[in-house]
């Protein structure tokens, strides 16, 4: 069993919260627009285990340092993390392909700041856009996810919302 806590769009913002939500965690994932790779430093002092991708703000050390795509299982099951993705019914071009060949059952993205769980019936597949967590854009709540992985059994899904969204 794992506890993992997600999160996008961060756009180099750490907000200490961070690390009291995912202390419990076992594995956090980010999905891209990390912005600075302290982010990613910063939450690998929290978890042991810190799966980022880059996403379209990503230059400099994250770009080189972070995929566009991760493919990887956890607890048996099949995940695919890339930044922009699309939903369930409004794939990005080539992700339907993706989640087929990768027999993934979790699918994480990022980008449109639009916290969103639906779960892809055709595909047998639960979608995850955990929002933004950053105060860049155009979301109006920053939030976070977390969920339990226990074999097959995803369960214990938390939205935690940070609150309103608003420049510094």
């Amino acid at each position: 069993m794992k506890r993992i806590g997600i999160l996008s769009d961060t756009h180099s913002c750490w907000d200490e919260r961070f690390a009291t939500h995912f202390a419990d965690c076992d594995e956090v994932w980010h999905a891209g627009d990390i912005g600075c790779v302290d982010v990613i430093r910063r939450l690998e002092a929290v978890v042991p285990v810190v799966r980022a991708v880059k996403g379209n703000i990503d230059l400099g050390e994250v770009a080189r340092t972070f995929p566009e795509i991760q493919s990887f299982a956890v607890e048996g099951i099949n995940v695919l993390m890339i930044h922009v993705g699309g939903y369930p019914g409004r794939y990005a071009p080539g992700i339907m392909r993706r989640l087929l060949d990768s027999h993934a059952k979790l699918f994480v993205c990022g980008h449109s700041h639009i916290l969103k769980v639906m779960f892809d019936r055709e595909l047998d597949v639960l979608h995850i856009n955990p929002g933004a967590a950053g105060h860049h854009g155009w979301q109006k709540e920053r939030t976070l996810i977390k969920l339990t992985i226990d074999g097959e059994d995803m369960r214990d899904l938390e939205v935690i919302e940070l609150g309103k969204f608003k420049i510094d």
